[in-house]
């Protein structure tokens, strides 16, 4: 676990003067952006940055009822005092690049800037955007001319843009006056910045089940290791973790991903605990650009780039997943499979 601080949410999160962190870094003070906070890993990472004193815009389509809880309790109103942290709930679709842009607007306007960015939004191959429901087939909603999967636009195009996105803030900031006249600085190894992205264990396996979410996730693990060099030199580092079987509405709210499952067998990871390895990724020294976190319950670990022995033990195991293929070929079977409908 990361190095505790108080749980309060304590001065600087909403602005005013910010101490500057060279070597250590602590997300008290700070500002964050993310998305897909409306629910699961990342409203419990949401839920932690301002348990600890950071700022954050919750970006996402529609927020759960602990989600609205979260941002009344940190809203502006109340009797919260200034420099606290704070909440902003900012109604955003990350298919949409004007909407990524306006996140940072918003984070601008709110909070003078943004330290921390976490594009955190996705989707488990739902049958709506899936390899086994190709565009223009009933269940899909990926249309024929639309040229695009929705699950590549959320979990890539999303994260890729939304760091392009970061990295521009970081090294050009929207304002150069921060509250009381502080200068916004550009990210340096003195004025540390940070990317966190959600990978999966699904980066490392296979699954015909779901071959796109586990080729986006493949493609976010290059992605995160290719950024690595970053820190050295800008101060930017760009981390991610790898979630095993968390207990979310990704997976208990959709039968199709249930019936992977064998609870005798299985065993429920949470979403705390992989905010939390969210929160070393951020925090800890010793997680140098590029580090990839694996998080099962009750373990984690760092996912080498070459060699790695691969996720196992609890947290990690899905019993019925290739007995679920049977459903694949089922759907295969069916006449006319990806054929276009004349």
């Amino acid at each position: 676990m990361t190095a505790s601080a108080s749980d309060d949410a304590a001065a600087g999160g909403g602005g005013g003067k910010r101490q500057k962190t060279a070597g250590n870094f602590s997300v008290r003070g700070k500002r964050a952006i993310v998305t897909g906070a409306g629910s699961g890993i990342n409203f419990s990472f949401a839920a932690l940055l301002l348990s600890r004193g950071c700022s954050v815009l919750i970006a996402d389509i529609a927020l759960r009822p602990e989600a609205k809880e979260l941002v009344e309790k940190y809203s502006a109103g109340g009797d919260k005092k200034e420099g606290e942290a704070r909440a902003v709930f900012q109604e955003t679709d990350v298919t949409q690049w004007t909407q990524l842009e306006r996140m940072f607007e918003v984070a601008q306007r709110e909070f003078g800037g943004v330290d921390v960015v976490c594009p955190g939004a996705g989707i488990y191959d739902p049958h709506w955007s899936n390899f086994w429901h190709p565009p223009g087939s009933a269940k899909s909603r990926d249309a024929l001319d639309g040229n695009r999967y929705a699950s590549v636009d959320i979990n890539i195009t999303h994260p890729i843009r939304s760091t392009q996105l970061a990295i521009s803030e970081f090294l050009n900031p929207s304002s150069t006056s921060g509250e009381g006249g502080e200068e916004e600085e550009k990210a340096s190894p003195q004025n540390p910045k940070r990317v966190v992205i959600i990978s999966s264990i699904a980066g490392q396996t296979s699954n015909l089940n779901t071959p796109i979410y586990v080729a986006t996730k493949h493609a976010m693990n290059g992605f995160i290791r290719s950024l690595a060099p970053l820190e050295a030199r800008t101060g930017i580092r760009v981390n991610g973790v790898a979630p095993g079987v968390i207990k979310t509405p990704l997976w208990f709210e959709h039968p199709e991903k249930m019936g992977f499952l064998d609870e005798s067998k299985d065993e429920w990871a949470t979403p705390e605990e992989v905010a939390e390895a969210m929160l070393r990724c951020v925090e800890d020294e010793d997680m140098a650009g590029g580090t990839i976190l694996e998080v099962g319950a009750r373990q984690t670990r760092k996912v080498q780039q070459l060699n790695d022995p691969g996720p196992s033990g609890p947290g990690h195991t899905v019993a019925n997943l290739e007995a679920s293929y049977e459903e694949v070929f089922e759907w295969l079977g069916e006449e006319g499979w990806g054929t276009r409908k004349k």
